[in-house]
């Protein structure tokens, strides 16, 4: 089962809940956050991949709370002919999602990995990676 990743927006009135832990224990879902910016004062965002049978179950239960729930939409292009095969995006991909095959030493691009992260658009010299809305 691939994991479905989703963005979740919340008001500063339910910011510091435990949600998370409540679709982790009660949904039985696997949760990595890709992504996140909470603070009780004001709105709060978090780019989750989530995997389990009760997917569904758990964003229901985030729509009843006032949760915003949005299915991730942009991607992560790359550019083939601007990189220069420098490996600096592969050093800082959480997901290794960019790559170096060996023994060519090419910079690798596994779209399917990727969670939107944007950490290779700041860090690629040539600008070789972009987001596709």
């Amino acid at each position: 089962m691939s994991p479905k990743k989703i963005v979740l927006r919340f008001s500063p009135e339910i910011s510091d809940k435990p949600i998370i832990s409540r679709l982790v224990k009660d949904y039985d879902l696997l949760i990595n956050i890709v992504k996140a910016n909470v603070n009780p004062q004001r709105e709060g965002t978090l780019v989750l991949e989530i995997t389990g049978e009760q997917v569904e179950g758990g964003m229901e239960y985030l729509r009843k709370l006032g949760v915003q729930v949005q299915p991730l939409t942009q991607e992560i292009i790359r550019d083939e002919e601007k990189c220069t095969m420098c490996g600096g995006c592969t050093a800082i991909c959480p997901t290794g999602a960019l790559y170096i095959e060996r023994p060519s030493m090419e910079v690798k691009f596994d779209g399917d990995n990727c969670v939107v992260c944007q950490l290779c658009l700041k860090i690629c010299p040539v600008r070789a990676m972009e987001v596709k809305l």
